[in-house]
């Protein structure tokens, strides 16, 4: 298998570790696009979360919120961010399910949010199309 993060678990690539468990490997984002940016990942290979099985995917989140809290509660961030690729569409560029913390500080000058012009729905129709019955 050629799977960067793979690798990385095999230790055939080095990582600035993080934190690690049975199940769960995190690690510093070597993009340096922002202090402390941290990847999570299952030790099990899934491409992402809609392959996951439950088992990897709690273990996953649960090492995610451990790491959130520790940046929070211990290392002087206000908050963070924790986001999720699925899927190509969704500009996933590695296939193997990860989650990004992003250590937060009041004006840090970072924005994740996409700025788009406001769509004109109908709330009502987006939920009778989208919900799970």
């Amino acid at each position: 298998m050629d799977c960067i993060f793979c690798k990385i678990i095999k230790g055939e690539i080095p990582s600035y570790k993080i934190y690690e468990d049975e199940k769960t490997y995190a690690f510093l984002d070597i993009a340096c696009d922002s202090f402390g940016h941290t990847l999570v990942i299952p030790k099990k290979h899934c491409q992402n979360a809609l392959d996951c099985d439950d088992e990897y995917l709690q273990a996953t989140i649960t090492t995610v919120k451990k790491i959130a809290k520790h940046y929070v509660e211990n290392c002087g961030f206000d908050g963070v961010n924790i986001f999720n690729a699925s899927g190509e569409s969704a500009q996933q560029t590695v296939f193997h399910l990860h989650f990004h913390i992003i250590p937060r500080k009041k004006e840090d000058g970072v924005d994740i949010w996409p700025l788009k012009e406001k769509y004109d729905l109908d709330l009502k129709d987006v939920c009778d199309k989208l919900k799970l019955n």
